[in-house]
Formats: C-alpha cells, sequence, structure tokens
C-alpha cells in the first residue's frame, strides 16, 4: 500500500511540475510583442539592436531636423544631448509634436534608422516621462525645479493612419 500512495505522489508531482513549465512557457510566448524595454539614442548607438526587436525609443527632437516625405511619412532626428538617431513615422503625428520637446516613439532599429510605429508625445508643458529624463540627466542636459517630472502618462498617441 505504501508504494502506491508513494508512487501517486510522485506522479502529482510530475504533473504539477509540467503543468507549470507549460503555463510559465505559454505566458512567456503571449509577452513577448508586449514587452518593450525603453532606450536612450546613446543606448542605441552604443549597443545597437537586433533589426527585429521592438522597443521605445525617447529623447527630444531635434531642432530643424523635421523634414516631411511623401504621403504622411515625417523623418527627423531625436536626441537626448549626447547622440542623435534617426527617425521616420509613416502617419498623422501629435499636435502637440513639435522641435525641441519631448517624445517617445515604439519600433525597430534597421539600418541605422528607427522605423517607428506609434509616436506619443507630451500632454502638457511641463511633463516629461521618468525615462527621459533620466537619459537627460546623463547626458548633462537637464535642470530640475522646472516642474512636475516623472509622473502621468504621455496622453497624445499617433499611429499610422492617424488612428
Amino acid at each position: 500500500m505504501k508504494s502506491l500512495k508513494k508512487q501517486r505522489r510522485i506522479q502529482i508531482i510530475l504533473l504539477a511540475s509540467i503543468a507549470l513549465a507549460a503555463s510559465t512557457a505559454l505566458i512567456g510566448y503571449a509577452m513577448r510583442d508586449g514587452i518593450n524595454l525603453f532606450r536612450s539614442p546613446s543606448e542605441i548607438l552604443a549597443a545597437p539592436p537586433e533589426a527585429s526587436e521592438t522597443f521605445r525609443i525617447g529623447g527630444l527632437v531635434a531642432p530643424g531636423t523635421i523634414e516631411r516625405g511623401q504621403g504622411a511619412e515625417v523623418r527627423f532626428l531625436v536626441t537626448d544631448g549626447g547622440a542623435d538617431v534617426p527617425v521616420v513615422f509613416a502617419g498623422v503625428l501629435p499636435d502637440l509634436f513639435a522641435e525641441g520637446e519631448g517624445m517617445v516613439g515604439t519600433g525597430r532599429y534597421v539600418d541605422g534608422v528607427f522605423h517607428a510605429t506609434e509616436i506619443l508625445a507630451k500632454h502638457d508643458e511641463t511633463y516629461m516621462p521618468k525615462e527621459v529624463m533620466e537619459a537627460l540627466k546623463a547626458q548633462g542636459h537637464w535642470q530640475d525645479g522646472t516642474g512636475d517630472y516623472g509622473s502621468g502618462d504621455y496622453g497624445v498617441t499617433a499611429r499610422p493612419g492617424g488612428s
């Protein structure tokens, strides 16, 4: 009788371990596209990501770099003061998107150009995302005490097609 109980316990533990491993694998598979790491332009140039990796870039739109292409295509440079990364976006930009202002873009870095699928613009004149603020501080281009930084969310979103 004891060996049957022991055998049943081993089967249950083995089955539970397989179920746990399978559920962990399924959760990881489901989240693979949902996690977008943030990078500053300096980090991108120091360690370029793979062309298949989707991530977020943030910084300031470099003054004098916004160029309108054919259709809804827009090209500009995003900077953290230490490095500039060219960005291409095909879609309607948020109304608050402007030169010298903060932005966060989601997309991929291919052949030295960030191809954005989404552009987020700040929702007021005092907000700056924590990650962008830290990247600008690291480059020495940030002054404290000028507003409520690092709280809230970018309130204006642009996606290709204007949705």
